[in-house]
């Protein structure tokens, strides 16, 4: 990997960014009745857009936000232009990463949307005044009485399949609001995260924006590469990054397989597998270092596998540095979704060789890569020091607070002289006594 190519200036890269910033600020006091600061924040997203087939429409909504009689429209356009100039700014980094790992996108392979019915527009509608309301009172304005405007909207959404995704997305919003009220007493506020939710939650509440992905069918081999997971007070989520190597011939391809499921507050640690493995075989090969055959497996036009144990079996033995150094290097991405398209959704599989190691970081051909232990699952035997003491690693390329940034999944360190990995799924098969306690025979450590 040319990891110096990372650190290369990227035009317009900064600018976009800083105009996101002064947006996102303009929310934490809300629109009912904007200041100087504000409206220099409007201005500067609206300039930012100023090249772009926005720009009439964001530059009529900055001036009228500005003068605090934005209406809803409004409020959508800024928006867009939010999430249009960090789908740019993903854009380009993406763009980096693969000149940097020297892989491409895969071509468009024909899959189809799937046909869904139309989501009520009296639902979005609703949805899309509570989110508007949000705006103008600001992250600073909000109360309880407010944030529980939300609670009819998301009870009504819940039982139409075509808006349950908006449904979570504002009922997990209005959670972290609601834990956070009254606003006007807050010290610090997550002023980034809430403003992707926020922009995420009005283009949604959009005829079309929350259709249903293209879905095409996979058959061939998924040679499993790491596990990441992402843990929550009530729910958990494991999924696997793998490559694709289709049964008919052609490029390998990147792609995805996720599960997720509730989860008691007191279950941690390798006790999130038991939760998990239930619904997912694949789960049991990462840990066994086996590969699968599928037979028509659902994949959405992203990458990501609809998981169907049915339509899965277990396969050979297939090492995972072994993977990532012979399948790896010629797997294709698929493409990124519009509303996906976002520097935080960066996940880029990579493998490093060769390596020193510094503290909290990994000195790639003179460079030094940060290293983000702090992902790694407790759930599993990957450790800070096991990374610390590894010669390769297979791990996600992530960008995150204006740097980029590695995420092991599984690392190959020497133990008396013979190479041993040590992988962040290893426990995913491995059967417990009860939720939340250790293996009865986890795998030994070296």
């Amino acid at each position: 990997m040319r990891a110096d190519l990372l650190y290369d200036g990227i035009d317009g890269l900064d600018e976009a960014l800083a105009a996101v910033d002064g947006f996102d600020e303009v929310l934490v006091s809300g629109l009912l009745r904007p200041g100087p600061a504000q409206a220099a924040g409007l201005a500067g997203i609206a300039e930012a857009v100023a090249g772009s087939p926005l720009a009439a429409r964001v530059a009529e909504a900055a001036e009228e936000a500005a003068a605090g009689t934005a209406g809803e429209d409004h409020l959508m356009a800024l928006a867009g232009a939010r999430t249009a100039l960090l789908g740019s700014a993903h854009d380009a980094l993406l763009a980096r990463v693969e000149e940097a790992v020297g892989r491409t996108r895969a071509e468009e392979d024909g899959t189809t949307p799937a046909v869904a019915a139309e989501p009520a527009a009296n639902l979005c509608a609703a949805a899309r005044s509570w989110l508007c309301d949000l705006a103008r009172v600001g992250w600073h304005g909000i109360d309880r009485e407010l944030i529980a405007g939300a609670a009819p909207v998301v009870s009504a959404m819940l039982p139409d399949p075509a808006l349950r995704r908006q449904a979570t997305l504002l009922d997990g919003f209005a959670a972290e609001l609601a834990a956070s009220c009254p606003g006007a007493t807050l010290e610090r506020v997550p002023v980034r995260r809430w403003a992707d939710l926020w922009s995420r939650a009005m283009l949604l509440t959009l005829p079309g924006a929350a259709s249903a992905p293209a879905v095409g069918e996979a058959t061939g081999r998924l040679l499993p590469l790491g596990v990441d997971v992402q843990e929550h007070a009530t729910a958990v989520q494991a999924q696997v990054h793998a490559v694709f190597e289709p049964a008919g011939g052609g490029p390998p391809k990147l792609v995805r397989a996720s599960v997720s499921a509730p989860k008691p507050d007191t279950v941690v640690g390798a006790g999130l597998w038991q939760l998990l493995r239930p619904h997912m075989s694949l789960l049991t090969a990462v840990s066994e270092g086996r590969a699968m055959d599928l037979d028509a497996m659902p994949v959405t036009g992203e990458g990501d596998l609809l998981w169907d144990d049915a339509r899965a079996r277990a396969g050979e033995p297939a090492e995972v540095f072994a993977t990532a150094r012979v399948a790896l290097p010629t797997a294709a991405a698929f493409a990124t979704a519009p509303l996906d398209r976002h520097p935080a959704r960066i996940a880029v599989p990579v493998l490093l060789e060769g390596y020193a190691v510094e503290e909290d970081a990994f000195q790639v051909a003179g460079v030094r890569l940060a290293v983000d232990t702090d992902r790694v699952p407790a759930a599993g035997p990957l450790t800070p020091e096991a990374v610390a003491s590894s010669g390769a690693c297979v791990g996600l390329l992530r960008w995150d607070a204006g740097e980029f940034l590695v995420q092991p999944l599984a690392v190959e360190r020497m133990v008396r002289k013979k190479a041993v990995a040590v992988h962040a799924g290893a426990w995913a098969g491995v059967r417990r006594t009860r939720p939340g306690c250790v293996p009865r025979r986890p795998p030994p450590m070296p």
